[in-house]
């Protein structure tokens, strides 16, 4: 599957994301974490939008206030059920929402050392809109290609991570091979090899 630089860039961009909400982190299990209540919203205030952002080099942010933390929220939980879909019709329909909310103006543009690409987003759009849009379009890109089921979830019990199936047959089941994937082989390993002792 050939997808655009700016793509492949803003599908990582809502990855990301998708991922900073709390219910996409493992629980944790150790009494003596005083964040063992539950998982961390990864965009938990303002410094952490702007860390956001910063990480993912979105370009015009400016100022930003409790109303732009809120907003890009809500812009991730409709991500999120993007990703949780059951089928590409209702897939389209949130990414259609989301794009139209967002007030899409595309145009081209070649800033920062980077040839020539699309933005969606408006050029004074706020940072939710960006995202909306960017990412929405993103994600759209993926539904027109007739691959939406490359958007999932990490099969791993305990994570739960939004990640983008860009393997060749389609057959990736972890957000990551090193540590998700790595983490249940080995444990399989070990049950084998106790099995076989026992």
């Amino acid at each position: 599957m050939l997808i655009p630089h700016d793509t492949r860039i803003a599908l990582d961009t809502v990855v990301d994301l998708v991922n900073t909400a709390p219910e996409s982190e493992p629980p944790r299990d150790d009494p003596a974490d005083p964040l063992a209540d539950g998982p961390e919203d990864g965009l938990a205030d303002i410094p952490a939008l702007y860390a956001f952002a910063e990480r993912h080099l979105i370009s015009g942010v400016g100022t930003l206030g409790e109303r732009d933390l809120t907003a890009v929220r809500d812009v991730r939980a409709r991500f999120a059920e993007v990703f949780a879909a059951p089928d590409p019709r209702t897939a389209a329909d949130l990414v259609n929402r989301l794009v139209a909310a967002a007030g899409t103006t595309p145009q081209l543009t070649d800033h920062d050392g980077y040839d020539w690409h699309v933005h969606y987003f408006a050029p004074d759009a706020s940072i939710a809109d960006h995202l909306a849009a960017d990412c929405g379009m993103a994600l759209a890109f993926i539904i027109v290609a007739g691959e939406q089921e490359r958007l999932r979830r990490c099969e791993a019990p305990d994570c739960g991570h939004a990640f983008v199936d860009l393997s060749r047959n389609r057959s990736r089941r972890y957000c990551s091979s090193r540590t998700c994937g790595n983490r249940l082989h080995v444990a399989a390993y070990r049950a084998r090899r106790k099995e076989a002792a026992g």
